[in-house]
């Protein structure tokens, strides 16, 4: 009888740790369908969407590695970096509506966290910058935006919605409700992204053209401050 009842709660730790998990997967696919206007069904999602099958994967290695079971999670997390072209170490953190758009060459190192409802792109990198084996990834607020091919580098934070444009490399902290562009990433613009405007990297601010047009304007108007000014009279 005493074995029995110390089975229950175990049993019913399972069967909730397996729910959880559906309902993860329910709130993954949920989220497909709200950021990408290709996807046209649930079935479709579920099948050959490689981002969810990467994020389903990890959510399994990342229980093994809590669990101090490494070398099976790091075998597992092998298996689907060849399946899917995208590798999340089994140590990182990933939130609830996590999307990989894409996906191919997607890296996530072992200490990256990553909060709810984020969406990157094919080419990101949350990578370190450091050999210490401590905290040495970025951490993602909610609902950051990573464009295409950014590298998100060492132990910085990333700030709640916020836009970091395609190819930035960002090596520093960013606050919330802002817009990073460039190679070092910088701080260009500081509002909440509209959700409709999160994907328009055509309208992104760009420093280095903007600082090349006040000079041209500062040049012109030199100029003309030239053209009117008096001969002086050579002497002699």
């Amino acid at each position: 009888m005493a074995t029995e009842t110390s089975d229950a709660p175990l049993a019913v730790h399972a069967v909730k740790g397996v729910l959880n998990y559906f309902e993860m997967i329910r709130r993954d696919i949920d989220s497909v369908r709200e950021r990408d206007p290709a996807a046209r069904s649930t079935l479709e999602i579920f099948l050959v969407y490689s981002g969810l099958h990467a994020i389903w994967v990890h959510r399994i290695t990342h229980w093994l590695w809590k669990r101090n079971v490494k070398l099976p999670a790091r075998m597992l997390s092998q298996t689907a970096r060849w399946l899917t072209g995208i590798e999340i170490h089994p140590g990182a953190t990933i939130g609830s509506g996590f999307f990989i758009d894409h996906g191919m060459g997607v890296v996530i190192g072992e200490t990256a966290e990553v909060g709810a409802d984020v969406t990157i792109y094919h080419g990101v990198t949350l990578g370190g910058t450091s050999l210490n084996k401590g905290k040495r990834h970025p951490t993602l607020g909610d609902r950051v935006v990573v464009g295409a091919g950014a590298k998100v580098l060492g132990n910085i934070t990333i700030g709640s919605d916020t836009l970091i444009g395609a190819n930035s490399v960002v090596l520093s902290n960013v606050p919330s409700h802002s817009t990073v562009v460039g190679i070092p990433g910088k701080v260009v613009r500081r509002r909440k992204v509209d959700e409709n405007d999160a994907l328009s990297h055509q309208n992104l601010p760009d420093p280095t053209m903007d600082l090349l047009q006040q000079l041209s304007r500062r040049i012109e108007a030199l100029e003309k401050r030239g053209r009117k000014a008096p001969a002086r009279k050579k002497k002699g």
